[in-house]
């Protein structure tokens, strides 16, 4: 496989940003017979040019997941980076006989790097903060949906007003989150200032879906459904009441309340609730090694 730094790199920034994106839109898109055949040489024979070839030809088919992810206020080179790690992996197992596209087989395994990355460094919405802070974070899209706050950039300060009374916090604290999630380019702003340059979304890979897509993400959504089914199983009667009503809703159940249902403190409630979540946090990624493993144990029982 090849090395991960042979890739191109990702310098911070909105400039940085527009050059990888620049970079990769050199490397061709590979047609069916000739994404097989590397795919062969790469399985059959450890063909490191072959694999190199087939990364990064997909290179935008990562960015343009990875943008569906910049509103976590991540940063957007460190996330193309991971999805890149899972194409990767991707690749190692891509089965080209089997009849589907690579980039149908990938999508998970970006989705997945990802989303992992995501969780292990999920810092918006921390143990400490409030009911209500929480509930900005899963609602202040959609409160900017309902006002018709459609723009990039800050709020109108009668904007701001509205969503922090409906939403029961802070000015300061929409201003803050709204930034925090807005802080990546929109697909429609320019690559570079010259208007000539088109924008972000003119590189990226058709987005029509085809019945393989549709078909990679059913499953993709059913194994997550079952990974956190799975990993819900390890809590007790009280952990998982806890956990589903600070964690698994738009408006979650305050920390005061769950102490009057439990008779216990606040203080008490919320070390549960870090425990339940480490606990489920841990036995989702067991899940997801194990699900790894799997088609390659069923492989080698048909050997």
């Amino acid at each position: 496989m090849a090395a991960r730094t042979s890739l191109p790199a990702i310098a911070s920034g909105e400039a940085g940003l527009a050059r990888y994106l620049d970079e990769i839109r050199k490397f061709p898109m590979l047609a069916p017979d000739e994404e097989y055949m590397l795919a062969k040489a790469y399985r059959e024979h450890g063909d490191r040019d072959a694999a190199h070839r087939l990364v990064t030809s997909h290179l935008r088919l990562v960015a343009k997941i990875a943008m569906g992810y910049r509103g976590y206020g991540l940063p957007i080179g460190e996330v193309i980076s991971e999805g890149n790690v899972g194409l990767m992996q991707a690749v190692k197992r891509f089965e080209p006989e089997k009849g589907f596209r690579l980039a149908t087989y990938a999508m998970w395994w970006i989705k997945a790097a990802i989303q992992e990355y995501i969780l292990r460094s999920w810092s918006l919405v921390k143990m400490g903060t409030t009911a209500n802070q929480k509930r900005l974070f899963f609602n202040l899209r959609k409160m900017k949906g309902q006002i018709q706050a459609l723009e990039e950039g800050d709020l109108r300060p009668d904007q701001v007003q509205e969503i922090a009374t409906k939403l029961g916090v802070t000015e300061e604290d929409v201003v803050s989150m709204n930034r925090r999630l807005g802080g990546d380019a929109s697909l429609n702003a320019p690559l570079r200032a010259d208007s000539e340059s088109g924008e972000w979304q003119d590189w990226l890979v058709d987005d029509s879906d085809n019945q393989e897509t549709v078909l990679a993400d059913q499953e993709e959504a059913e194994n997550r459904r079952r990974l956190l089914r799975d990993a819900m199983g390890v809590l007790n009667d009280r952990e998982r009441r806890i956990f589903e009503a600070r964690r698994l809703v738009d408006d979650p159940v305050t920390l005061e309340e769950l102490s009057t249902e439990f008779g216990v403190s606040r203080e008490r409630v919320r070390q549960i609730e870090v425990r339940a979540f480490e606990k489920v946090q841990k036995a989702v990624r067991r899940g997801a090694r194990e699900m790894e493993r799997a088609p390659a144990e069923e492989l080698a029982a048909e050997a």
